[in-house]
């Protein structure tokens, strides 16, 4: 309130433009073909725009279009949208450095001048020396869409493996840069995809996972399924096609995880077949000879009921983290001279509340722990002798952002980030018993004052008494009084955390638009473990949706919002939380967002790399699984809301290169959303779509396409609810 006063002179001339004004579309009349059904253990369950699943055909090109010509107008024409454009520009146009990185004798760090479509890979001989761009792929498109992805140096760093995506797919091609000359090796990998890359101790030989026997497109603009992933070896200087298959299953949705050990006479073999839970057998390998022929692989673990990540090894003695009859993860030693599960052994028992999140070994002894405690991070070094702890680093609340150093190494660096910190990073140097810690560098950004900022935690109860976490950023001095605008964001997946990070999108919400920001921990994430993600999977997924709906309530009960102005954001998993939200209680919501979304609940396996999330949502083949499925599927719960409510106003958005959560989903849930909810009389909230071209699921994604994509999200919310923006 106090800074609606202090700004009211400013808001005096916006409030004369015509803010929110209710209005009908005329929306476009895809073909329904009513003759597509499936037949789900006895259930008739219509799917009307199938043909949308096409990507190539002519009548999907022409839906698109047609879409594009109602959300481009109405994203244009947002009175607001060069300043929108104009301040996120100012805001993201700051120098970001990551944590150095050594490699052999030099030191490597990615930086970025603050718009630069892709951050540069710079290369020093010393800490102090003489910085030289070593890869720059800026210059590898004239609009940034070439992205890295994946990279590997080898054991001596005398080369650089490194990954190149175009247009956001998941496919990449792998290339090989000599450190010292800075100039590339002629051989080229294609056709890989979910590949681990790691070097045989020879510095030559190379292992990767990819498709070689891939027919069809492979650009990412496909749907098709990518089955039978192999494990090949590649020597630095030959041609891919003298590679040499050294892994495979017959199970055709295994992918590979692979890593040579670092004494390098093992290569840790990892396979997974969904999202969670992996195998483990590894192989005896020779630094000194070439590989010609499949690996013996000795079997360690044969089923799927628990995660294992190799740590490190002394001598036949293996440190894995697994949660292998520890919710909260544990660090484990299994002897590879006689692996039996009945002779392993606890390092570092599990933690009764707080889950370990994850682990480097440095300074040939010791291990850096990262653990969750409330989703906010703490760090520590244990010995890995005795497993005792030895050292607390004194971390501010907020998120572990990056760590770097290797076993041999006297030295790391790690990086901690929050809501309003972008990124510190941090030396430490040790000596014998003695560790030290130093700041090295801390990220400003202009413009930008975090002190006229507050960040706080609170627990509400979801609608079966479960405390849930949430992370609330408001300026200092802000009033509940319900009249603010809020945007509300959540994920609830695949054991993914949600902590403290810095983003331009949270600032620009906050300062310009006056509003607030809340971070909901669903269950599903991992924040507290696996009975945290269990407890929002396969027929528990409806816990998420209830802990979203229940921090809407929460904001608008203690008068952060109303739900007129409350927004809601998510993508990919999160894109399926929104749609199932705004489906169950469109009351609650003034406007959603939802990007790359999961919205075919019934046939998301049957495409690209979907049928690895069976193992969070179960897969509609089985009866028991197609029962809930259906009951939340946003794609098939698209009802009229009660007593002639309408929808929150709605913006979906995909692309055309997404080989991870296909276009199709959005693109039929549009067209279905317009036809039952468009044409309601009282629907005059605008249901519309934004497609984006070359551009994939969002990793990689040049700053250009982001700060436009940004722009438009705003420009959205803005004229969806009527919110003034305010350009200080």
């Amino acid at each position: 309130m106090h800074f609606i006063a202090r700004n009211f002179g400013k808001f005096r001339n916006l409030f004369s433009v015509p803010l929110h004004r209710t209005m009908s579309f005329t929306y476009p009349k895809p073909r329904r073909d009513e003759t597509v059904k499936d037949d789900f253990f006895g259930t008739q369950v219509s799917d009307p725009y199938r043909w949308l699943e096409d990507p190539d055909s002519e009548e999907t090109r022409s839906f698109v279009n047609a879409q594009n010509e109602i959300s481009r107008p109405y994203l244009e024409n947002c009175p607001y949208k060069d300043s929108i454009r104009s301040r996120i520009t100012q805001l993201w146009d700051f120098m970001r450095f990551s944590v150095p990185f050594k490699h052999g004798n030099k030191y490597f760090q990615y930086r970025n001048t603050g718009l630069q479509n892709q951050s540069v890979l710079y290369v020093q001989d010393s800490l102090k020396g003489k910085e030289r761009v070593f890869l720059d792929l800026n210059g590898f498109s004239e609009d940034g869409t070439v992205a890295l992805s994946g990279n590997c140096f080898s054991d001596d760093g005398s080369t650089f493996a490194y990954g190149l995506s175009s247009s956001g797919s998941d496919w990449i091609e792998i290339r090989f840069r000599d450190v010292e000359t800075g100039e590339d090796h002629p051989e080229t990998l294609k056709k890989v995809k979910y590949s681990p890359m790691t070097w045989m101790h020879d510095n030559k030989g190379f292992f990767y996972g990819g498709y070689l026997n891939q027919t069809g497109k492979a650009d990412g603009s496909e749907t098709t399924s990518s089955e039978n992933q192999k494990l090949y070896y590649h020597e630095l200087g030959t041609d891919q096609s003298q590679d040499v298959v050294v892994v495979e299953f017959e199970d055709k949705e295994l992918r590979m995880g692979a890593c040579v050990s670092h004494c390098g006479t093992y290569l840790v073999i990892t396979p997974i077949k969904g999202c969670k839970n992996n195998l483990l057998y590894f192989a005896r390998i020779d630094p000194t000879n070439r590989i010609n022929k499949p690996l013996e692989l000795t079997p360690v673990v044969t089923t799927f009921d628990a995660d294992y990540k190799y740590i490190t090894n002394v001598g036949s003695k293996f440190y894995f983290r697994t949660n292998k009859d520890a919710m909260n993860y544990r660090i484990i030693i299994i002897n590879f001279n006689n692996p039996s599960e009945s002779e392993w052994t606890n390092l570092i028992a599990e933690h009764p509340k707080d889950v370990l999140h994850d682990v480097k070994v440095i300074n040939k002894t010791m291990l850096v722990i990262c653990y969750l405690k409330d989703v906010k991070h703490t760090m520590h070094i244990f010995d890995i002798n005795t497993g005792n702890k030895i050292y607390d680093f004194k971390l501010d609340v907020g998120t572990v952002s990056e760590i770097s150093g290797k076993r041999h190494h006297s030295e790391m660096f790690y990086s901690v980030c929050s809501f309003l910190t972008p990124s510190i990073i941090y030396r430490v140097q040790f000596n014998g018993d003695q560790i030290t810690e130093e700041r090295y560098y801390e990220t400003k950004v202009a413009d930008f004052d975090p002190s006229l900022y507050e960040t706080k935690q609170v627990f509400y109860k979801s609608k079966d008494g479960t405390n849930i976490p949430m992370f609330i950023i408001n300026k200092i001095g802000f009033v509940n009084d319900g009249s603010q605008p809020c945007l509300l964001y959540g994920y609830g997946g695949f054991n993914v955390n949600l902590t403290p990070s810095f983003a331009i999108s949270r600032l620009v919400f906050v300062g310009n638009f006056n509003g607030v920001y809340a971070l909901a921990n669903i269950r599903g994430g991992g924040e507290y473990g696996d009975n945290w993600h269990n407890g929002g999977r396969f027929a528990n997924k409806q816990n998420c949706f209830d802990d979203f709906q229940h921090a809407a309530k929460y904001l608008i009960e203690e008068n952060y919002t109303s739900a007129s102005k409350l927004t809601i954001q998510g993508g990919s998993n999160g894109g399926l939380l929104v749609a199932a939200c705004i489906n169950q209680a469109p009351e609650l919501f003034g406007a959603a967002i939802c990007q790359v979304g999961v919205l075919d609940m019934l046939r998301y396996h049957k495409f690209t790399i979907g049928y690895a999330w069976k193992s969070d949502y179960g897969c509609s083949d089985e009866e028991d699984e197609f029962k809930y499925l259906y009951k939340y599927s946003p794609l098939h719960n698209i009802t009229v809301p009660k007593n002639g409510a309408q929808y929150p106003a709605t913006l979906l958005l995909t692309a055309d290169h997404d080989d991870r959560v296909v276009p199709l989903h959005s693109l039929k849930f549009c067209a279905e959303l317009q036809e039952k909810i468009g044409n309601l009389p009282q629907q005059e909230n605008p249901l519309l779509i934004r497609i984006e071209t070359k551009a994939g699921h969002g990793a990689g994604k040049p700053t250009a396409k982001m700060i436009e994509e940004m722009t438009e999200i705003f420009c959205f919310i803005s004229k969806a609810l009527g919110l003034p923006f305010s350009e200080q």
